[in-house]
């Protein structure tokens, strides 16, 4: 990060006089970081008691064997080769693994670690900003902005969410080095801003839009580009052509590609691409959701996980109407743009939001919170800075600056106190977003699926139906609706259910665990053929599928092929080591007159669960006949 001197604005100057912590610029700037992390780990404590959710932690975190194993040359190996979860992610995969080998499954370990991070990066961003335009005041105010506004809860208070804190910190980094670089281009310090850029790209690939960001930087605030701008009068920076400066960015490029190539590999692996809608649909909600996300960054309500996709059933005025409203606003950052932060600002928030604005369309939401994480920072930009020169231009003295800025800091923090607590559990996740949301089957199906949890499926069948009213083609309603029937007795309809979840199903999990689903089932009804055609399919699509191996080692002894039993039960054991189920392999083991294994297995079972009565006859048996 640059280390110029930081001009001091009349602003600063008032500050600095009115409070002794302020008295220099490296105390003002210290004082103020140490606030804005403050405001971040108090704001969102309130976060670290609240549990895991069952959307996406499930397989990021608490069911995922590598992660759970903690960080060793086996998970690292693992992260670095793994295409999972529709990602090339290895260094967020590599943080869910040091929690879990800090904190193991305690999720307030998990969820203080992306606080930490999340509060960092409000002072990352004060800093560069503070450095690069020597406007300590307006610099503050958007990273205050920045960490306290309600619509970043999600990256946040979502430990799933993790890549986005994490590659945003990367992100910022990147910004701090390139500005090191401008003072004094050489290739060690390119190297740096390569490498950090790498690190945020292994982290989430959204940062894809970086050496575009950068250009904007060169334009303003750090004016380096000859006869575009002026020079910065705050840091010493050479100014270059502008053919250099995009020949500049070509590494970069290159390693943005390389990034995106992955992406689209493992996103098409992973079905995560779907029955993309036509090219026109995906269009209008894309311009529809650049000004709805405008909307919630100045009136944040209704917030929640999950916004389904309606691109077919947008009204064309609505699209038109959002259409006028970014012209309009790109009209007046061009004519204004010798005040380089308009500019600059707009288009950092429509190119930071393309790769995720529904153009090329991934998974089935419209939009999400979580998208506008990095975005919403030039519009942060775009406010503090205008509404600054105002105050400037009309001589408004420091208290008629602070007392709005406080009220607004006060209202934010207010509305993202009640937005964390919608995030307490799987059910107040999902209750709140059926409150503010119409026809959401996502929501309807987690819902549903948390309450089973809670042994209250009769209440999560409706919810289940409903999803399937909503969305006919809705595979996870498919698979949870044969669930409920096949544990009420009724195999042949669960059947069914399940044949339409693998017809609709794209991703491999999901459709891994309907295979095993209907395993059972057909076990159900006697097919035993069959049971073991589908539970060879879920391992094929899943080989780490516990559900699966189990079922080929009940199938397996039902067909008589006791050591094959016994070799997918300890392969499941492996992965998911229960007292029930050392219980059943002693079984098996004993059934195969191998004794002393068998003996091991019950005294396995004991230590897992001693009061398991069902161990304790049968063990003493063993150990008397060896």
């Amino acid at each position: 990060m640059a280390s110029a001197p930081v001009r001091v604005k009349q602003s600063d100057q008032l500050l600095a006089r009115s409070c002794a912590p302020f008295a220099s610029p490296e105390r003002r700037t210290f004082v103020l970081s140490l606030l804005l992390v403050a405001f971040t780990l108090v704001l969102y404590n309130r976060a670290t008691h609240f549990s895991f959710i069952n959307y996406d932690d499930r397989s990021y975190v608490y069911e995922n064997v590598h992660v759970r194993a903690g960080l060793s040359r086996t998970t690292i190996w693992w992260a670095l080769t793994s295409l999972d979860e529709a990602n090339w992610h290895p260094l967020t995969w590599m943080s869910h693994a040091l929690d879990c080998q800090l904190f193991h499954l305690n999720p307030a370990g998990h969820h203080f670690t992306s606080i930490l991070l999340h509060g960092m990066n409000g002072v990352l961003l004060f800093l560069l900003l503070a450095r690069s335009t020597g406007r300590v005041g307006r610099s503050f105010f958007v990273a205050t902005l920045f960490a306290l506004h309600p619509m970043n809860v999600e990256s946040v208070a979502w430990i799933a969410e993790r890549k986005n804190v994490l590659s945003t910190t990367f992100f910022f980094l990147t910004l701090g080095a390139y500005a090191w670089y401008a003072l004094k281009p050489g290739w060690k310090r390119y190297l740096a801003v390569a490498g950090l850029l790498a690190c945020g790209l292994a982290s989430k690939p959204m940062l894809v839009t970086t050496p575009f960001v950068l250009l904007l930087l060169d334009y303003w605030p750090l004016g380096r580009i000859e006869g575009w701008t002026t020079a910065s009068d705050t840091m010493a920076i050479r100014q270059s052509r502008i053919g250099r400066l995009i020949l500049e960015k070509l590494p970069l490029l290159v390693l943005v590609a390389a990034s995106s190539v992955v992406t689209l590999r493992a996103q098409r692996a992973a079905g995560a691409l779907g029955l993309s809608p036509p090219f026109s649909e995906r269009l209008k909600n894309g311009i529809y959701c650049y000004a709805a996300y405008l909307w919630k960054a100045i009136w944040p309500e209704n917030l929640t996980l999950f916004y389904t996709y309606a691109g077919h059933s947008l009204l064309l005025w609505k699209v038109c109407l959002a259409a006028a409203l970014l012209i309009a606003i790109t009209w007046f950052a061009l004519k204004w743009r010798n005040r380089g932060y308009l500019l600059v600002g707009w288009l950092w928030f429509l190119g930071t939001l393309v790769p995720v604005i529904g153009v090329v369309q991934v998974g089935n939401q419209a939009m999400a919170d979580r998208y506008a994480y990095i975005p919403l920072i030039g519009v942060f930009v775009m406010v503090a800075w205008v509404a600054a020169d105002i105050a400037e231009t009309r001589n408004l003295g420091l208290g008629r600056c602070v007392v709005p800025a406080f009220c607004v800091a006060l209202a934010l923090s207010i509305t993202t106190y009640r937005q964390i607590g919608y995030w307490r559990d799987s059910v107040t996740v999902w209750t709140h977003a059926l409150q503010v949301t119409e026809h959401n089957y996502v929501a309807e199906d987690d819902l549903g699926e948390a309450l089973v949890h809670l042994h209250r499926a009769d209440e999560a069948y409706p919810l289940f139906l409903q999803a399937a009213r909503d969305n006919p083609i809705d595979p996870a309603a498919r698979l949870n609706i044969g669930t409920y029937l096949f544990q009420h007795g009724h195999q042949a309809e669960a059947v069914q259910q399940y044949e339409l979840a693998i017809r609709y199903g794209a991703e491999p999990g999901l459709v891994a665990m309907t295979y095993a689903n209907l395993g059972s089932a057909f076990c159900g009804i006697g097919d035993f053929e069959k049971a073991r055609a589908s539970y060879e399919q879920a391992l094929r699509l899943s080989p780490f599928q516990v559900a699966g191996l189990k079922g080929m080692a009940f199938v397996s002894h039902r067909q008589g092929k006791l050591e094959d039993a016994v070799g997918y039960l300890r392969r499941a054991l492996e992965l998911e080591p229960s007292g029930e189920g050392y219980l059943e392999l002693a079984r098996l083991l004993a059934q195969a007159n191998r004794r002393p294994e068998a003996l091991v297995a019950y005294q396995q079972a004991l230590r897992l669960t001693p009061n398991l009565v069902e161990v304790q006859h049968p063990a003493g048996d063993l150990a008397g006949h060896p």
